[in-house]
């Protein structure tokens, strides 16, 4: 057995080092540039859609690597099986980078993130249903809940210097840098050791919350801890097998911790029903109307609508499906915490920590923790090392849940009070 892990190790040692150059959201990325020149002919009257140049770097040898270490995994074995997912996550991300900008981009991106359609685990429900079901309930409560918000605007330099205040203090001093960059679209990118904020960009309150729960707590969280990882440091890599859980993770974080609003619901609800628009026809113009019309600013609706579209031809017929798995992550890790604490096993949702891993392998990789194979992660969230407060909420989600609010009536409520 120990020859065996050593073998493995090394084999996880080689798929890293062959995946090092593969930058997945940076190969589809837009240059600013382009939402400028987009927003200047929109405000025209005369817009066109988007044409990216994207650079095709050459990722054959990478993949005769990553197929090589994949035929030496033993899929008997956890950790074989986590290699032999590892590695053909990594090989179909290759094939979707060789096919950025034509229609096999979006072929690619459905077999690693799935589509609209697919299944809510656990249920007969779409992904579709979740996200009209948060449009709706947002709408109903617009005028409810908008009017009590506070309105006024963070500016990225001092949500800098508060972010990197607070991440010195959590994770030590210079640990990781938070930067504001005049050339990202979307609000915020996080990596290991870098968080990165839109200039120019006006942020809220929820906004930062969200920022430090999802981004820093989560996404650069799992990386430093898988990076110190002595026998599988690929738990230190995004690999996008992971996507739905590390997102969904990201998300249900924000739900904890009460940073979670009903709009960003909605955001991530409308994105979904944008890929889907999008890979019935609509056009880049088409979905761009599409989030003006939900409320979006100009600016974020280009930023949304790129989303949609990045990697894949403009033309309408295709899409990157990347944020499809945002709801159905979230609802799958919130299902899994729910049966970890029914099955005894919350020391299962503090291992989802411990590196960047999917609900599959935190289960399958059991044994490898108890023995020390894969090391327990050095820094938690706050709201998951308090583990009597994480335990009471998913007891009464348990028991909440059996209640059928459709048989609920109004007396019903006042007889009970």
């Amino acid at each position: 057995m120990t020859h065996s892990l050593e073998h493995l190790a090394e084999l996880d040692r080689r798929l890293v080092a062959a995946v090092k150059g593969i930058r997945l959201l940076a190969s589809v990325s837009w240059p600013a540039s382009v939402q400028e020149r987009f927003l200047s002919q929109w405000r025209r009257g005369a817009p066109s859609l988007p044409q990216i140049d994207y650079v095709q770097p050459d990722y054959a040898a990478a993949r005769a690597e990553i197929l090589a270490v994949q035929a030496k995994a033993d899929p008997q074995h956890p950790v074989g099986d986590y290699i032999r997912r590892s590695t053909e996550s990594w090989r179909v991300a290759t094939e979707m980078l060789d096919a950025v900008g034509s229609a096999e981009f979006c072929a690619h991106s459905i077999q690693l993130y799935g589509r609209p359609g697919s299944r809510v685990p656990g249920s007969q429900l779409s992904n579709l249903d979740a996200a009209r079901h948060f449009i709706s309930l947002a709408d109903e409560l617009d005028n409810e809940v908008l009017t009590s918000e506070a309105d006024y605007c963070i500016p990225a330099s001092v949500l800098r210097d508060e972010l990197q205040a607070q991440l010195d203090a959590f994770f030590g001093k210079a640990t990781v840098r938070v930067e504001v960059d005049d050339q990202l679209i979307s609000k915020a990118a996080a990596g290991a050791t870098r968080i990165r904020l839109r200039s120019a960009t006006c942020f809220s309150e929820y906004d930062r919350n969200q920022l430090l729960e999802h981004e820093a707590f989560v996404h650069t969280l799992t990386a430093l801890n898988g990076r110190r990882q002595p026998s599988l440091p690929s738990l230190g890599l995004s690999s996008p097998r992971i996507t739905a859980t590390q997102e969904g993770l990201a998300v249900f974080a924000e739900l904890m911790t009460g940073s979670l609003d009903i709009e960003r619901f909605k955001r991530i609800s409308l994105r979904i029903l944008a890929i889907d628009k999008a890979l019935h026809g609509a056009d880049f113009i088409e979905v761009f109307r599409f989030f003006l019309d939900a409320g979006q600013t100009e600016s974020d609706s280009f930023s949304s609508a790129q989303r949609v579209f990045r990697g894949s031809p403009t033309t309408g017929g295709y899409a990157f499906t990347k944020d499809t798995v945002y709801l159905h992550g979230l609802l799958s890790v919130h299902t899994f915490f729910r049966w970890a604490l029914k099955n005894r096993k919350l020391n299962l949702c503090r291992n989802l920590f411990a590196g960047k891993m999917s609900l599959h392998d935190v289960v399958s990789l059991e044994g490898e923790f108890d023995s020390g194979f894969i090391v327990a992660a050095n820094w938690l969230p706050r709201w998951i090392q308090h583990a009597n407060g994480l335990a009471a909420m998913l007891a009464f989600s348990l028991f909440a849940n059996q209640i059928r609010l459709d048989r609920v009536e109004a007396e019903d409520l006042v007889l009970a009070l």
